[in-house]
């Protein structure tokens, strides 16, 4: 049986005064969500600093997810910011961006 592919939200998380990157922030993403039965994947951002990326699968509610990050980290922005991307890379955006590659 052939599936078609998933499709995911990407959502990125900021800080202003809490260091977001290096106090373990993606793991403990992930084990909530793994507690909490939802696919997620969780990466720093390198293209841009002091932000951290997660992706859902699309139309799924992130806001037990989005309560969690802000227990964790009660000054935390967390911004969707990109809907419905396949197989989405989730440190540097712009590698998503289909057009920009040839096979």
């Amino acid at each position: 049986m052939e599936k078609g592919i998933i499709k995911w939200d990407i959502y990125e998380i900021s800080s202003v005064s809490t260091n977001i990157e290096g106090v373990m922030l993606r793991g403990r993403i992930r084990k909530f969500a793994l507690l909490n039965n939802i696919n997620l994947l969780a990466e720093n951002a390198s293209d841009e600093e002091k932000k951290v990326r997660f992706a859902i699968i699309e139309d799924t509610d992130a806001s037990k997810i989005i309560n969690k990050i802000k227990e964790m980290i009660p000054d935390s922005e967390i911004k969707l910011i990109k809907q419905k991307v396949p197989n989405p890379v989730l440190s540097k955006l712009k590698v998503n961006l289909e057009e920009r590659y040839t096979l």
